[in-house]
């Protein structure tokens, strides 16, 4: 047994149970994916793991030689690469031994690991990062860069055991493509928690944190979505079961009660009509009351009880099962030609340009999120500029229904071509003619939330057609924001409520946007808000421009054209 928790509890300084009585055990050289809903406690399961938290009670079995890669990396930034991957100590036992120092402290701390640092240098090469010597510090490295630093540790130290918590989170796709090689081919110990589908279907099992409970399915993330649906299926069906049922159970109710008052009326007015006594009356009256109270009792409690089960088993219903998001069609007719770009290129060192805003990887973070038709425009510039963005000029016609990627590496001006796409900038090479176009721009921060809002002024935000309060509040409960919520202000939103929200306005607008910008929409979303994006913009009838790392995500949702940038 490589790794084995037995009863483990964790309960935050607020008091909040996050998971108790839990008990977990992976096999030697099992490979296993980690799923879960955003707050299920994945991450704090993996840092308990880890040694990095302790359990508020329970036993860990752990080996010695585990190696964890953590989500988040600030806490290395005062260190350098060396020192991050806990190697520094042997390097300088190393330099010491060849400077002449052969005490006995440096041989113990080097432990004959005389090729550490050839080793090291090499996997840093390997994982993208040959450019970088091992004193450089961690604070100078992009978010990718940093976790590529991580993944070069399991070359160099060969754990039995690996802990990754998000591996994917900050890789480009060639970061991506080397990672899953390298979990193909590894063959210890592996515990993944990813929302990367690609990655969970490399792995052969999947296990969900769930409930306080963790549920093995044996197989990777395509086996583990079918097991899902077919037991919410299942689970729905019997739902519809207990509805039935209960309807059922109330009907008779009703009708027991109503027969059973006609035949007192008619037995009252039948002894009235014998000259029965008044007290003979009253008594028979009682007799019948009681009666009947007792036996609509009996179906009230049958309903009761009814009630009761469904209440359970909705309880065990996903929520997002059964959110669904429908946009009207775009008002543009499919194959409208809306942006022709021949032979364009931009420069940094226009005149006309500030810098500032080539230099942003984000669209303007004061953007909205949509935006009405822009002017329509020619714009052909001669360049005067001296460096070029893109190695070769850029050509493609994008037309209404389209739905197309731009791929490339880190800073390869992926968001600079959205910004033209847009209007926001203008090439200073080429020719670019653009029509008329309405879209919406939903990155990984979905800025078109106002973290300022509360979420209900959110919702009144984007109230342009004046609906009536209740109907508002309606809108809000289908997209699972009960009124219990409407005062959460939109900053302590998770990623996959963010994005919830930023389509529970869009349908409060009612303004369907003629183009979907999607900039990293997955980044920050747990598997379940993925697939409820995945699904409404699968669904939309409009054109689509996707910047995605998320190959599956891509995938799904039918992307079928790419410009590859250099």
């Amino acid at each position: 047994m490589s790794i084995s928790i037995q009863q483990i509890s964790y309960i935050h300084p607020d008091k909040e149970v996050l998971f108790s009585d839990l008990n977990f055990a992976i096999s030697k050289g099992q490979k296993l994916g980690l799923v879960g809903n955003n707050g299920c406690g994945k991450s704090t399961l993996l840092q308990i793991i880890a040694g990095q938290l302790s359990p508020s009670s329970g036993v860990i079995v752990r080996p010695d030689d585990l190696y964890y890669i953590p989500q988040h990396f600030g806490q290395y930034d005062s260190l350098t690469i060396a020192q991050a991957l806990q190697i520094e100590r042997k390097q300088q036992a190393l330099h010491a031994i060849l400077a002449g120092d052969v005490s006995n402290e440096n041989f113990t701390i080097l432990n004959d690991d005389w090729n550490i640092e050839e080793r090291s240098i090499a996997a840093l090469d390997l994982w993208g990062l040959g450019q970088f010597t091992l004193s450089y510090p961690m604070n100078l490295l992009s978010g990718g860069e940093k976790t590529r630093v991580f993944l070069a540790g399991m070359d160099i130290h060969h754990p039995s055991v690996i802990l990754m918590d998000e591996p994917t989170n900050h890789l480009d796709s060639s970061g991506r493509q080397r990672l899953y090689d390298w979990v193909e081919k590894y063959r210890s110990t592996l515990l993944v928690v990813s929302h990367d589908r690609t990655l969970l279907n490399l792995l052969p099992e999947i296990c969900e944190l769930e409930k306080h409970q963790i549920n093995y399915y044996g197989g990777n993330y395509e086996f583990y979505k079918e097991q899902k649906t077919l037991m919410q299926e299942a689970l729905q069906q019997r739902i519809e079961e207990k509805e039935k049922a209960l309807r059922i159970a109330r009907k008779v109710a009703r009708e027991t009660a109503e027969r059973r008052d006609k035949q007192n009326v008619r037995g009252e007015k039948s002894n009235i009509k014998k000259g029965v006594p008044r007290i003979v009356l009253n008594a028979l009256q009682g007799k019948s009351e009681k009666s009947t109270s007792k036996l609509t009792g009996v179906h009230q409690e049958k309903a009761e009880k009814l009630t009761d089960e469904r209440n359970q088993l909705r309880g065990s219903l996903s929520p997002t099962a059964a959110l669904k998001t429908d946009f009207n069609s775009s008002s543009l007719h499919t194959g409208k030609i809306l942006v022709t770009a021949k032979e364009i290129n931009f420069s940094y060192h226009s005149n006309s340009i500030n810098n500032n805003i080539l230099t942003n990887d984000e669209i303007n973070s004061s953007d909205t999120g949509y935006h009405p038709n822009p002017n329509s425009n020619d714009i052909q510039e001669n360049s005067i500029s001296k460096q070029q963005l893109w190695q070769a000029p850029v050509s493609f016609q994008l037309k209404s229904g389209d739905r197309l990627r731009i791929e490339g590496a880190n800073g390869s001006g992926k968001t600079t071509l959205l910004k033209l796409i847009t209007g926001q900038l203008q090439p200073q090479e080429g020719t670019l003619t653009r029509t008329d176009f309405s879209y919406v721009y939903l990155n990984q921060e979905y800025s078109i939330i106002d973290d300022r809002n509360s979420i209900l002024e959110q919702a009144y935000a984007f109230n342009s057609r004046n609906l009536p309060e209740h109907e508002i509040k309606i809108i809000l409960n289908r997209y699972l924001f009960p009124a219990s919520e409407w005062d959460k202000s939109c900053r302590k939103l998770s990623g996959g409520e963010k994005m919830r929200l930023a389509f529970c306005c869009l349908m409060i607008s009612n303004n369907t946007p003629d183009m979907f910008i999607l900039d990293e929409p997955t980044n920050n979303l747990d598997i379940q808000s993925i697939e409820i994006i995945t699904a409404t913009i699968k669904n939309y009838a409009g054109t689509v421009i996707a910047i995605s790392h998320d190959n599956y995500f891509i995938q799904e949702i039918g992307v079928e054209q790419c410009i590859l940038l250099s």
